[in-house]
């Protein structure tokens, strides 16, 4: 299953960025870029002269939007036409800050309002610290490697760390990285056999679903549901029956619904 768009994080402190328009949704998005700590500039011509790379624009008028948003991209500029999803390449997504964590709920310029429904629940699920859970991590990058030098290593120990009820489980308060450090084990690896049975996802046990999102290479046939290999990790290697798989880390091979 192809992704609808590709969610990238845009650094733009210190960055121009074009924003034109009038009223409440220009002003929405002169906001985002300040808070994001971008220079908004007013003026097209301007911006395309001091390299910016991002336009928003919000003007009332249609005409005005599509003659804006044809000189902004034929300049270079990526662009997003607020509530006209067919004139963007871009959207803007809602967002959740916990500094350094930003959760971005996006719907490809569908539905705002589902958005931020989606944000607004997920909110309340988020702690805090998280933040601090992702600083001490960071803080933590020369032990890791120290502990488990190659990448896959060090991201199968992560797994089963950060996983649900692990000792860094990111939905709790209280984890401790040095204290995991100290004592962790490495994280799972082998061949497992998930037998789908039926094509719906939400049939899936939370093991089952752990292991596809864990997974470093999938083994799937062209009878397994779309929905399914979507719940894949994005970056796993996709194999067919009788591919040679690889030695080591997660190998998960799927049978389909009968």
């Amino acid at each position: 299953m192809s992704l609808p768009s590709l969610p990238l994080f845009h650094r733009l402190a210190g960055q121009p960025v074009v924003v034109l328009g009038h009223g409440e949704a220009a002003e929405a998005k002169r906001r985002l870029v300040l808070r994001a700590g971008g220079k908004v500039i007013e003026d097209l011509a301007e911006g395309i002269d001091i390299g910016a790379r991002l336009a928003f624009i919000a003007h009332e008028d249609e005409g005005a939007c599509q003659a804006d948003a044809i000189r902004a991209r034929g300049a270079g500029l990526l662009v997003n036409v607020v509530d006209k999803p067919a004139l963007c390449d871009f959207t803007t997504p809602s967002i959740i800050d916990r500094d350094p964590v930003i959760v971005a709920v996006g719907t490809g310029g569908a539905s705002a309002g589902l958005a931020k429904a989606l944000r607004l629940r997920l909110e309340r699920m988020l702690p805090q610290g998280l933040g601090a859970l992702a600083e001490a991590l960071y803080a933590a990058r020369g032990a890791m490697r120290t502990r488990w030098p190659t990448g896959p290593e060090r991201r199968r120990a992560l797994d089963a760390a950060l996983e649900d009820g692990g000792a860094l489980d990111p939905l709790r308060e209280g984890r401790d990285v040095a204290g995991w450090l100290a004592g962790a084990a490495d994280g799972a690896s082998g061949r497992f056999v998930i037998a789908l049975r039926s094509d719906d996802p939400d049939d899936l046990t939370l093991r089952e679903a752990r292991l596809l999102g864990q997974a470093d290479a999938v083994v799937a046939g062209p009878r397994v549901a779309a929905a399914v290999l979507a719940r894949v990790r994005a970056d796993a290697m996709r194999l067919a029956p009788g591919d040679a798989e690889p030695h080591g880390g997660i190998v998960v091979v799927i049978e389909a619904a009968a």
